[in-house]
């Protein structure tokens, strides 16, 4: 099992960057630091569950000292496979609601798309501004090996996570500045102007002059409130909810004291459904009514569309690498872990006689939900998931157990390993790039795979270095 910090029995060039600093203040100093950061992210109301995952809303993801490090090296791959991979399922959410090349070429099956859940039919024949559907895209990875890190899933819905990426970093500068002080970790307090300036690269067609930007939120009792108040913030637009906005004429205004103010582009963190009620629930009080005819009559750009969560589907996950041939004629940087569909019959009997080997994953299920880990399973468990199986073949998908490499993490008692992933966000305007860094989920749990905070898993900082 790889240990991201050492190379054989020596520590990694990246890792001697702390390891004083890690002996120096040794782990009661760091445990008290531990709960003086976490006591900080509690006061200014950094409690929230990773979107999708449900649980407390009010509980606090847990938050790890040591940061996870990486070269330059490894990060410009990593960097430049997000990029490639985000460009090629824009191409593909864009093909799927106009031409269907893909599906005419014989790649990805028809039925994958049209059957569906997250298949927004009122979206066919149009392209967004900037063929762009998904403007903000999380890209989980895993590593295996020094450099060798594969895509677990993508995230093209509303990934979240960014406001723990940029406070860690914040917490982690102002307890430790001395670590910082050489310049050699790469910033990542740059995004919201990233964001920002993405946002307002896809104006609409009927935009006159610098588009207005605005975040559209479900309100207070969302799990996810705080990230929304904090990005709102952090690119200085308004945050709105709903009742606030109004359509007229195609176009989106805005109500305020000074009377209706125009809206260009609408990062919504809203799911689908109750975006508007003219055309997805009728009972929703959270959307806009309107504001679909006006996206598509060139009024206003959401943020992100309609539909983009097609791309989040773990059958369609498996035809990514192709998608990178067919739209950017390119090979894959990152590659995907190997994965079996349960659908097919083939692969459904293969599958059936190796549950004890292999990890099981609901189609559309996220969280560390509905998984079962074969090895950690009991002889019980793994019959009653076949039997769910059974039942609907191809609403599973099986993958191999890997070997995740583990990072340095704070115990009671000094550094344990522990399983981690990382979720980079790959932001897609006029130009594709993302922050040098990303979120880092750990397992806090010894000997668990699962990341999720709502199974048990923390952050922590996420570094890059210069060099």
């Amino acid at each position: 099992m790889f240990n991201e910090m050492y190379r054989g029995d020596d520590i990694r060039p990246e890792y001697r960057l702390i390891q004083d600093w890690l002996n120096a203040n040794g782990p009661d100093a760091l445990n008290e630091k531990r709960a003086e950061a976490e006591a900080l992210f509690r006061r200014v109301g950094i409690t929230f569950a990773v979107y999708g995952e449900g649980g407390d809303p009010e509980r606090l993801i847990p938050f790890d000292m040591v940061p996870r490090i990486f070269s330059a090296t490894e990060w410009d791959r990593i960097e430049a496979g997000s990029i490639q991979r985000a460009k090629a399922l824009n191409a593909f959410l864009t093909d799927i609601y106009t031409e269907r090349a893909i599906v005419k070429a014989g790649i990805v099956p028809a039925d994958l798309i049209d059957g569906n859940d997250a298949y927004e039919p009122v979206m066919e024949g149009f392209a967004p501004p900037g063929g762009i559907y998904s403007h903000i895209c999380g890209v989980d990875l895993v590593q295996v090996g020094e450099g060798e890190s594969y895509v677990l899933e993508d995230n093209c819905r509303t990934p979240s996570g960014i406001s723990y990426v940029l406070e860690n970093r914040e917490v982690m500068s102002r307890m430790f500045p001395e670590l910082f002080r050489s310049g050699i970790v790469r910033p990542v307090d740059h995004y919201g102007d990233m964001l920002a300036e993405a946002m307002a690269s896809v104006a609409p067609p009927m935009c006159e002059g610098e588009p207005t930007l605005a975040l559209l939120t479900p309100g207070h009792f969302n799990s996810a409130y705080y990230e929304h108040t904090f990005l709102a913030d952090l690119m200085g637009v308004e945050l709105v909810e709903g009742p606030d906005l109004f359509v007229e004429d195609n176009r989106v205004f805005m109500r305020t004291t000074q009377g209706a103010q125009r809206i260009d582009v609408l990062y919504r963190r809203l799911d689908d459904a109750f975006l508007d009620p003219r055309c997805f629930r009728p009972d929703s009080m959270l959307g806009v009514p309107g504001i679909m005819e006006a996206y598509k009559n060139g009024g206003v750009t959401i943020v992100n569309a309609p539909g983009a969560g097609v791309a989040d589907d773990k059958a369609i996950y498996i035809y990514v690498p192709e998608m990178v041939k067919f739209y950017l004629g390119e090979e894959p940087i990152l590659p995907n872990v190997p994965t079996w569909r349960c659908g097919k019959p083939d692969e459904y009997k293969y599958v059936m006689e190796n549950l004890a080997d292999l990890v099981v994953k609901e189609v559309h299920g996220s969280g560390g939900y509905g998984m079962l880990i074969g090895p950690k399973a009991t002889k019980a468990e793994i019959e009653e998931y076949a039997k769910r199986i059974e039942a609907d073949p191809a609403g599973f998908i099986a993958q191999p157990t890997l070997a995740l490499s583990t990072a340095p993490t704070l115990g009671a008692d000094g550094l344990v390993a522990r399983h981690v992933d990382l979720r980079p966000f790959v932001i897609s305007g006029r130009e594709t790039k993302l922050i040098p860094g990303g979120l880092t989920r750990v397992a806090l749990k010894e000997g668990s795979l699962v990341v999720n905070s709502s199974q048990g898993g923390g952050v922590k900082d996420t570094w890059v270095l210069n060099k």
